[in-house]
C-alpha cells in the first residue's frame, strides 16, 4: 500500500497540464559544452517546472553570443503580422536595460528545432521528468553533432528533478 500513497504524491506534485502558453515565462539559460563545441539551452518554465526548450550551438554567425553573465530571462511569445508565431529571448543586462534576441527559432538548425518542438510539446502535457530525460537519452540520432545535442538536453532537463544538486558549473564551460 505504501507504493500506492508514495506513487499518488509525485503525481500530486507534478504540475498541471496548461495548453495556451502564456505570452511572457521566465526562463533560464543553461551553457554547455560537448565535443569542443558550446551549445545553449532556453528552458521556460511555467511556475518553476521546464515547460518548453530551445536548443542550438553558441555561435556568432548561426546562433546566439549572450554575456556569460547572463543565465536568466523571458522568453516572449510574438505573433508576426501574417499569423506566424515567433519567440523572442529578453534579458536585463547588467545596467538594468532590456535586450531582446529576437527569433529563437530562427537563430537554431531547423533540425534542433524540430527535435525542441517536440521536447517542448511532451514537457507542456506535464510527462514527468525523469520520463523526458529517459526519452531524450533513448533517441536514437545518426548524426554525432545532434548526438552531442542530445546528451546537452539530458543535461539541462536534469536540472528540474526534485533533490538535483548538481552544479552545473562543469557544464557552463
Amino acid at each position: 500500500m505504501e507504493g500506492n500513497s508514495k506513487k499518488e504524491s509525485l503525481q500530486d506534485q507534478r504540475p498541471e497540464v496548461v495548453e495556451v502558453r502564456p505570452q511572457v515565462l521566465e526562463c533560464d539559460v543553461v551553457r554547455f559544452q560537448n565535443n569542443k563545441e558550446k551549445w545553449v539551452a532556453f528552458v521556460g518554465l511555467l511556475d518553476g517546472y521546464p515547460y518548453e526548450i530551445f536548443t542550438g550551438l553558441q555561435d556568432d554567425e548561426e546562433g546566439i553570443v549572450l554575456p556569460k553573465t547572463v543565465t536568466r530571462g523571458k522568453i516572449i511569445k510574438q505573433v508576426n503580422p501574417d499569423g506566424s508565431k515567433r519567440y523572442d529571448f529578453q534579458f536585463e543586462n547588467k545596467r538594468g536595460y532590456k535586450t531582446t534576441v529576437e527569433g529563437l527559432s530562427e537563430k537554431f538548425n531547423p533540425e534542433y528545432w524540430n527535435y525542441a518542438k517536440l521536447i517542448s510539446g511532451v514537457l507542456r502535457y506535464r510527462m514527468p521528468l525523469e520520463h523526458v530525460i529517459r526519452l531524450v537519452a533513448s533517441l536514437s540520432l545518426k548524426d554525432e553533432s545532434i548526438n552531442t545535442w542530445k546528451v546537452g538536453v539530458e543535461r539541462a532537463l536534469k536540472k528540474y528533478l526534485p533533490g538535483n544538486v548538481d552544479d552545473l558549473e562543469e557544464t557552463q564551460d
